[in-house]
């Protein structure tokens, strides 16, 4: 009895590529899974978090797309867009990203920092982040709050949090004598949402080397 022809090597790598690619591309519309999405519009307007197919119809009747553009957030976030319009940006942006000079940024915090003063430096390290530049955190603890490190700690964790949209942990919080330090990287540029964007300085210089961050010692 004659065996079945065995599928070729060259075949089963091309079915991976295609699965990976497959995998690897943004979901638009009817392909995004999550049931909720954070819905933000072209102009950068937050519309809150919605239910997926009201978020698609929404963007239907502006004749726009629904795209997924952070999908590992919670719920992902999407933007209403025209989808070739986001594609062609988003290629320009990583050309001139790669002539770009990336420094890292330095944003320093203290245990018990006001809200508004808190809500300014996350509009600056947003603005750092879209830049493409790293920003590394640093609180250092004085005197009796050496007694309470938990809360510098639990203050890099709602860094973290308030940043997923913008650029991802580089290097977890840790801490070493008096000093808590931790490293954000920007996300792909397609995939960037502000939350802080009311609280940007307009004539903020991101490329200032006043802010550049120290070397360590």
């Amino acid at each position: 009895m004659p065996l079945p022809p065995k599928k070729s090597n060259s075949s089963a790598r091309s079915n991976r590529r295609d699965q990976l690619n497959k995998a690897s591309q943004t979901r638009v519309n009817e392909r995004i899974r999550a049931p909720r999405v954070r819905v933000v519009t072209a102009d950068g307007i937050q519309l809150g978090i919605v239910a997926t197919r009201d978020a698609l119809t929404k963007a239907k009747e502006l004749g726009l797309d629904l795209v997924e553009v952070a999908p590992n957030a919670d719920p992902p976030v999407c933007r209403i867009i025209d989808y070739g319009k986001y594609k062609y940006m988003q290629a320009k942006q990583q050309k001139n990203s790669k002539s770009r000079v990336v420094r890292m940024k330095e944003v320093k915090l203290r245990i018990g920092t006001d809200v508004n003063d808190y809500n300014v430096k996350m509009g600056r390290t947003e603005q750092f982040l879209d830049h493409g530049h790293k920003v590394r955190f640093q609180l250092r603890f004085k005197g009796r709050e050496n007694a309470h490190q938990q809360m510098g700690l639990d203050v890099m964790a709602k860094v973290a949090e308030d940043m997923k949209t913008m650029g991802r942990v580089d290097q977890p919080a840790k801490l070493v004598g008096n000093t808590v330090t931790m490293v954000l990287s920007p996300l792909p540029s397609g995939q960037r949402v502000k939350k802080f964007k009311k609280y940007e300085e307009e004539d903020f210089d991101t490329e200032s080397a006043e802010f550049d961050a120290k070397e360590e010692s």
